[in-house]
């Protein structure tokens, strides 16, 4: 089997369900399998696919178990020589799988690949391309810097501002809402890490793929959109708490020792300040 597409849903039946409309498209002609796997959604997901799409695979996990868990359960179960990691509030574009799949068997560096995403404005999505986050380059990120110049390759490092949306080029960092995985290249980086429950599991593997020896690159005419957050958005602080938390175990796992302090107090002020900020946006609704 070439490709085995593995979508991680929760309470988001209506966007699952154009999900998988959009890759019945988009997979003709592709030998594959399509993997749902239910992370105890309340919303009748998991009915919703098995009444209306038969031929998907469903894995109910019974509980909550974060992004990372559910995708493994995935992959575990997958037996194409691609994986396509992906979001359930995503739409794919008719030619999205061929086009991926074909630059992946014509370019064997290539441990992943990520997709031009656009929001549902059909505003271009900087997290489509990403350098490794460094500690300078997070701190252009955060500060702003990076807006201020957007084709800095120095200041905007973080999106790869240098290389533009309309070109192809490689990028250490891709997005787990579109995610092209060679199977060799997983099999030498390993699983997703589950200990990033939710945020910055993406960043890890990509990562590893390139300690693994492969390049990851962005492919400009690979085009999805991406109905950013729907997910995230039903509980907010958790949510917050899961993004500045995976910033905690990235920068243990892959920078210096001499930044995990300064980067923990970073880290714990901006998690506090984004709190203050939502509390307030709560009251002044009221």
């Amino acid at each position: 089997m070439e490709l085995s597409v593995v979508i991680v849903s929760f309470n988001v039946s209506a966007l699952l369900r154009q999900a998988l409309h959009s890759l019945r498209e988009a997979a003709r002609g592709i030998s594959h399998e399509i993997i749902v796997i239910d992370n105890d959604s309340s919303d009748g997901s998991a009915g919703m696919v098995e009444r209306e799409f038969p031929d998907v695979r469903l894995i109910i996990s019974g509980i909550n178990e974060g992004y990372s868990a559910g995708c493994n359960r995935g992959i575990i179960a997958s037996s194409g020589d691609f994986i396509l990691v992906l979001n359930p509030d995503t739409v794919v574009s008719p030619d999205a799988l061929v086009r991926a799949l074909s630059f992946m068997h014509t370019n064997p560096d290539a441990g992943a690949a990520g997709a031009h995403m656009t929001d549902g404005n059909g505003k271009f999505l900087p997290e489509s391309k990403r350098g490794f986050p460094s500690p300078l380059t997070s701190l252009f990120r955060f500060t702003g810097l990076g807006k201020l110049f957007p084709r800095s390759a120095v200041f905007n490092a973080y999106y790869v501002g240098d290389k533009p949306e309309n070109e192809t080029c490689r990028a250490d960092i891709l997005t787990g809402a579109f995610m092209l995985i060679r199977r060799e290249a997983l099999n030498k980086a390993g699983l997703f890490d589950t200990a990033f429950f939710m945020y910055g599991e993406d960043i890890d593997l990509s990562w590893r793929i390139r300690k693994a020896g492969y390049r990851n690159y962005y492919l400009h005419d690979v085009l999805i959109t991406h109905f950013k957050g729907k997910s995230a958005s039903q509980e907010m602080e958790e949510s917050l708490g899961h993004f500045y938390n995976a910033m905690h175990i990235f920068a243990g796992k892959h920078l210096g020792k001499g930044w995990h302090m300064p980067v923990k107090t970073i880290v714990t002020l901006l998690r506090t300040v984004a709190v203050v900020r939502l509390r307030f946006r709560r009251m002044a609704k009221k």
